[in-house]
């Protein structure tokens, strides 16, 4: 297990709720070497007195050294916690996935927000259409397939597309993937209608287009 030791003084942010750790705070994290390499691998966060402060996922080639998952000293990183914070951050949205027409996208999971560090999930066209996921942290890159299985259970639908933005998984030290997760690539153009406007969405880029 990786240990991430904060300099004396600043455990503040973090006893604040900051979620985020950066390289600056730490002063040492001990574990063995292939532990330190694992991107998105759990270490436990603690003060410069050795007091539990939080676990959190621990990316080595990332600013943001470590993204913290749970506050809380009883609460495990493990497959149960992927999948409460998944059914909680889609209960939150249920009311918008609910009222969305068939040419809307609604934003489902939205990162820290929802205690999912680096996760942004959208729906398009319903239970029916299409999940867009980002994994833009090396921690929801980690626990990519119990996420993916947790958002299939709760919706109930079998188009999972994993979208990529280059400069930011570069910036986290992971490799630039997209493509299915599980069911059927979106087609590359998708009507969509906003505030009253209507355009083309390539759901694969983000990218909008004129509406033809």
């Amino acid at each position: 297990m990786l240990i991430i030791t904060i300099k004396q003084g600043k455990e503040k942010s973090l006893l604040a709720g900051e979620p985020w750790i950066y390289a600056s705070a730490i002063d040492k994290v001990d574990g063995k070497p292939n532990e330190k390499m694992k991107a998105g691998g759990t270490a436990i966060v603690q003060s410069s007195s050795t007091k539990f402060l939080a676990r959190a996922a621990y990316n080595s080639k990332s600013q943001i050294r470590a993204r913290v998952w749970t506050f809380d000293e009883g609460e495990p990183v493990d497959h149960a916690l992927i999948k409460r914070r998944v059914k909680a951050a889609l209960a939150r949205s249920a009311a918008a996935a609910k009222k969305a027409r068939p040419d809307q996208v609604v934003k489902l999971v939205n990162a820290e927000a929802d205690q999912l560090p680096g996760l942004l999930v959208e729906q398009y066209g319903g239970k029916e259409g299409y999940l867009i996921c980002e994994f833009q942290a090396a921690g929801a890159d980690a626990w990519k397939v119990p996420i993916v299985q947790a958002l299939i259970a709760e919706t109930g639908c079998r188009n999972v597309y994993e979208r990529a933005d280059e400069l930011v998984r570069k910036g986290e030290g992971l490799a630039f993937v997209e493509g299915a997760l599980a069911g059927d690539e979106p087609p590359d153009e998708v009507p969509v209608s906003e505030n009253g406007v209507k355009f083309a969405l390539d759901l694969k880029t983000g990218e909008r287009y004129k509406f033809r």
